[in-house]
């Protein structure tokens, strides 16, 4: 279990809230050019070639692989025009709304010591008016955001999931996690307007300026690279109580996993890990989807830099949202969590019409060393072989 969980928090949820490198330096990849993985050498493949073999991370919009195709007319006229109108207002109001919920953060744990037990520290065993408080705001001003990066309407399709999550039965309970696909960074935004969950994040998340407190209340549990004492049940220990204490108290916050390990271009379902379904207890799958015209929202194989300025000047962004029914895990499930975790996979798929793909975070890596021109480590080169 704890090797699952150690895979998973280390390869997934550090790319799924960080994504690629925003470092943007190197060329494309050309017809002729070859990737070198330390004394190897990956044979020269076009780009078109590549799309094929990683096709889950290719890029379809008319911003091109990696956001630096060649404009139309049109769109070279109303980029530069965002720059200078839609770009700064929507950064200072952005900056504004975290600002203000910092604040209210910052007052609501006033005199409030923070949970700090397994090298963790957060506040979500907050309760009463403080709780009330960071959650209500939490959930208006994650909306707040998302309206001001263009996304005045979400249409969300609910297929029995909140009917399940005010009214769980006794004896199957609540969910204690939601499973969602990850297309963007923006996927936690909208998971935070909409269910205000915790999260897991790397450890350096919780020193961040105003995102480091607004995470602590969050009660995001911090991947530790290394335990520091002999008693320290790791990450996989630390989300496995989580998600069970969600699934037996309506006062614990669920956890928010995206058991693909990494972002996608919106049209295909990766291989799930198995650390979201190791508690055995229910979830509640989530699909979410970026309908685009211009600029597409997915975090695919994008710099960060460029994805947040070509976003804050597209004037309207889209999201589709479907809430499935929770699902409970049979006897055979909660036994396998390897067959909990591609039943709950395949029916997400099906349901939001998503291919199923064989590739992973590592083949994502290669993907965008080819891309760049880099050299790819031998570890990743085996798996390309």
């Amino acid at each position: 279990m704890g090797t699952e969980m150690k895979d998973f928090a280390k390869n997934g949820m550090d790319e799924s809230h960080h994504g690629e490198s925003g470092k943007d330096v190197q060329p494309l990849l050309k017809s002729n050019s070859s990737v070198n993985a330390s004394s190897n050498q990956v044979s020269s493949e076009s780009i078109e070639e590549l799309e094929k073999k990683f096709a889950a991370y290719v890029r379809k919009d008319i911003y091109g692989t990696m956001g630096r195709g060649d404009l139309p007319l049109k769109e070279k006229v109303l980029l530069p025009i965002a720059l200078v109108t839609l770009l700064p207002i929507r950064l200072i109001a952005g900056f504004a709304i975290l600002l203000c919920y910092y604040l209210i953060c910052r007052f609501c744990t006033l005199f409030f010591a923070p949970n700090r037990e397994d090298e963790q520290e957060d506040y979500a065993h907050m309760v009463g008016w403080r709780r009330t408080t960071i959650v209500q705001c939490g959930r208006f001003l994650s909306r707040a955001l998302l309206f001001t990066l263009g996304f005045y309407w979400i249409s969300v399709e609910d297929r029995g999931s909140n009917n399940e999550l005010n009214n769980p039965s006794e004896e199957s309970g609540r969910p204690g996690a939601i499973i969602s696909n990850h297309v963007s960074h923006l996927d936690i935004l909208y998971h935070m307007s909409s269910f205000f969950p915790s999260f897991v994040a790397k450890r350096s998340v919780a020193r961040l300026p105003l995102v480091g407190l607004i995470s602590k209340c969050l009660g995001c549990v911090f991947v530790q690279r290394e335990s520091r004492t002999s008693d320290f049940k790791g990450v996989s220990g630390v989300v496995t109580e989580r998600v069970q204490a969600a699934h037996e108290s309506k006062n614990a916050p669920m956890m928010m996993l995206f058991p693909e390990g990494t972002t996608t271009n919106g049209e295909y379902l990766l291989p799930f890990k198995t650390g979201a379904f190791l508690s055995k207890a229910p979830v509640l799958p989530v699909l979410l989807k970026y309908p685009y015209k211009r600029f597409s929202p997915a975090w695919d194989t994008i710099s960060g830099v460029r994805h947040v300025v070509f976003l804050l000047c597209q004037f309207v962004n889209h999201m589709e949202v479907i809430h499935l029914p929770v699902y409970f895990p049979s006897d055979e499930e909660k036994e396998d969590p390897k067959l909990y975790a591609s039943n709950v996979r395949k029916l997400m798929a099906n349901e939001g019409n998503l291919i199923m793909s064989d590739i992973g975070l590592a083949e994502k890596r290669i993907y965008h060393a080819a891309l760049n021109g880099n050299s790819l480590p031998s570890c990743l080169h085996q798996k390309a072989d």
